[in-house]
């Protein structure tokens, strides 16, 4: 098959999880013979046409606006305008796929004019990340979900939580929509002790005395940050004090330091702001508990980075967490909001190094079981085989 793919981040450009997604999903795909060709936007010294992993990566201009909206209809404009020019002098081709609502605009476009199915890929929803849709803005957004919805000829979604969100939120019959989970490479994250010294890269972030549980991500509301310092001094008083709680994150962290100020535990945090990939490699083999404890989340990939890099993992039962962490094989599960919930589970995690060793070892047989790329390619595949076959049934 010959796919389009539009996706408003790639590497380099990695905004939030979109990136990882498509850089690993259509690598796959590649091997397994289909042709895809790649539409996202230009960043930095990246070429604006190249072949990475045997995807056709076409980088698009995108006029510079300080209002992001009138950035996204001037990103739909350029990608509108450059898919036509590839369907026309590469195509025919077999299907569009577009991933998330700010290429919605141009995706439908393309799909109406040259009469090729749209499949979409929904990674998350402005009605699920702030539990309703309560302003101008919001509704905005609301509303070019709901387009790119009604124009897929199929949805794809990560989790069957997210199927039931879709579903409920943005009025899509149930089996319109197939779910197809996010993988992760665990290659990526193998580091070796030639590479560094591991004590002494520890001692940037804590005492030798100090167990380090860590949460990474965006600094947002949704990520329940501020429910892993209510359940510090918990944690803290059953260790002694020997506990060091590194938050990795960009993004304003103003608040969450004034509460960990207010809480006592200023000087048992580490803001690290934003770390590179290899830099977050190296810590994540150091660290003992990952905490991940969000309001919102429809998948959870960075449970599976955890898993990857061996370090047991503590989340809330919400969102698709549930599905990707099996409570006490694979991780610990608590509580949504719930501060005694959470400690309790991160001290199940550094009271017992046999169970977590069990956990970890369960965690990383079960990336390979789960939650691998060439497995979720064969998946996707299925998914376009039976779109490229219904389509060559029906008129236009």
């Amino acid at each position: 098959m010959k796919i389009l793919v539009l996706s408003w981040e790639f590497p380099p450009r990695i905004v939030g999880g979109i990136a990882r997604h498509v850089a690993e999903l259509y690598p796959e795909l590649a091997k397994l013979g289909h042709e895809v060709h790649l539409v996202t936007v230009e960043f930095g010294q990246a070429p604006m046409y190249e072949v990475v992993e045997g995807i056709n990566v076409h980088r698009v201009p995108v006029g510079h606006s300080s209002d992001f909206f009138h950035w996204v209809v001037n990103l739909n404009q350029s990608m509108g305008h450059h898919g036509g020019k590839l369907i026309l002098e590469e195509g025919p081709f077999d299907l569009i796929h577009a991933h998330d609502w700010l290429v919605g605009d141009a995706a439908i476009a393309l799909k109406h004019n040259f009469k090729i199915p749209l499949i979409a890929t929904i990674h998350a929803t402005e009605y699920g990340r702030y539990n309703g849709i309560h302003s101008d803005i919001q509704s905005y957004i609301h509303g070019k979900e709901n387009l790119l919805a009604y124009d897929a000829w199929r949805i794809i979604v990560c989790s069957e939580y997210m199927r039931g969100e879709v579903e409920r939120t943005l009025k899509s019959p149930w089996d319109k929509i197939d779910v197809i989970h996010n993988g992760i490479r665990p290659e990526k994250k193998q580091h070796h002790e030639e590479y560094f010294h591991a004590q002494d890269f520890r001692r940037q972030f804590a005492e030798d005395s100090e167990k380090i549980v860590y949460y990474v991500g965006r600094m947002s509301y949704e990520k329940g940050v501020s429910v892993l310092l209510n359940a510090a001094p918990k944690v803290l008083a059953a260790m002694g004090g020997n506990v060091k709680f590194v938050l990795i994150g960009g993004g304003n962290t103003d608040h969450l330091k004034r509460q960990a100020a207010d809480l006592g535990i200023w000087h048992k945090c580490y803001f690290t702001g934003f770390l590179s990939d290899e830099y977050l490699d190296k810590f994540q083999t150091i660290a003992d508990c990952a905490v991940f404890p969000s309001f919102y989340e429809p998948f959870g990939i960075v449970a599976l980075e955890s898993f990857a890099s061996r370090v047991p993992v503590v989340v809330s039962d919400t969102g698709g967490f549930p599905e990707v962490v099996q409570h006490t094989k694979t991780g610990i599960v608590t509580w949504v909001n719930n501060p005694d919930s959470l400690a309790w589970g991160i001290l199940e995690v550094l009271k017992n190094p046999g169970y977590q060793q069990w956990l970890i070892d369960n965690a990383y047989e079960d990336l390979g079981r789960r939650f691998s790329w060439p497995k979720l390619a064969k998946q996707t595949e299925s998914v376009y085989q039976r779109v490229v076959e219904e389509r060559s049934q029906v008129e236009w």
